[in-house]
């Protein structure tokens, strides 16, 4: 049905990240630089694994490439136009463009955070498997994996617009975020949404919540499971899974105090929104580049190949 029937808000006004005109143009080009950055920086990992035939074949980067995938859409669902807007006196986005937003962020977010999950999987069954590995981590099992991932955003996502595009928006149109948050947007509506916004809110922390026990549990595992089998071994699976550790952390820790005091006015939610939405992404393929060799030897033999070429 067409949105207009239930909504007579057209627009909706984004107060940004600040109102300062001199750190909107300092914002403006800090992240404009940290959004080409996330760009070429997870792009340079997804053409490594494909151009690699070691890489592709490893369950392990398979999975890092569709993480570096993801983190592309994650950082692009509100950026370019956050960047946008620091160069512009009112910030203004259409109803289409706000559930769009809340689409993307949360079928990106959801499937991340599932293949975070079957990340820390792959790495259960390398160290605690390792004679059933490529068995249990097949390109099949891989391919299941990632399309589960995007299976759960994509259902995930889809109810939390659902029912935000049904509800009565005729009064304030102004989100307290630099982009369309879902729980400052449920509070424009017109009705009593206190319920409704617990119930959509819940499923988003239940998702993160119930990600991060899983990926934790599977770390627990591995290190519990390697100190009964050899000494010294904690510290050398500490050392393999730890990139993994560090980026569930800083991907999971936001998203989890956000949504766990959904209706409460901290200032620090718009900082630990930017810090999941472009920093988590920027991260990422610094984290996985720096502290793995096979993936820097295989960036030189492309950047070898990319000069001989030329």
């Amino acid at each position: 049905m067409d949105i207009q029937n239930y909504s007579v808000v057209s627009e909706f006004v984004l107060h940004g990240l600040c109102s300062s005109q001199y750190l909107q143009k300092f914002f403006f080009i800090f992240f404009s630089g940290m959004y080409m950055a996330i760009i070429l920086g997870n792009l340079l990992i997804v053409i490594t694994v494909i151009s690699a035939p070691n890489l592709q074949s490893s369950p392990m980067y398979f999975l890092l490439g569709n993480l570096s995938f993801l983190d592309m859409w994650l950082a692009s669902f509100a950026t370019p136009k956050m960047i946008r807007d620091f160069l512009s006196d009112k910030k203004i986005i259409s109803f289409g463009g706000c559930m769009f937003q809340i689409f993307l962020l949360h079928f990106s977010g959801g499937a991340e955070m599932v293949l975070l999950v079957s990340m820390a999987y792959d790495r259960y069954v390398a160290i605690c498997k390792p004679l059933h590995y490529m068995t249990m981590m097949s390109r099949q099992s891989c391919i299941k994996l990632v399309l589960i991932s995007w299976v759960i955003g994509f259902l995930h996502s889809i109810s939390q617009v659902a029912f935000t595009v049904t509800l009565p928006y005729c009064g304030p149109n102004e989100v307290d975020s630099f982009f369309c948050d879902l729980p400052q947007v449920i509070k424009l509506a017109c009705m009593d949404t206190y319920i409704l916004g617990i119930l959509m809110i819940s499923d988003s922390g239940l998702i993160s919540v119930s990600c991060f026990l899983l990926v934790m549990i599977s770390y627990t595992t591995i290190l519990l499971s390697v100190r009964k089998h050899a000494a010294g071994g904690v510290v050398k699976a500490l050392s393999t899974c730890s990139a993994h550790i560090m980026v569930v952390t800083l991907f999971f820790g936001p998203c989890i105090f956000i949504y766990l005091w959904p209706f409460s006015r901290f200032s620090v939610d718009k900082l630990l929104s930017v810090f999941y939405t472009i920093f988590t992404p920027l991260l990422n393929p610094l984290i996985y580049t720096l502290r793995n060799e096979e993936m820097k030897t295989a960036m030189k033999k492309l950047r070898n190949q990319v000069v001989t070429f030329h």
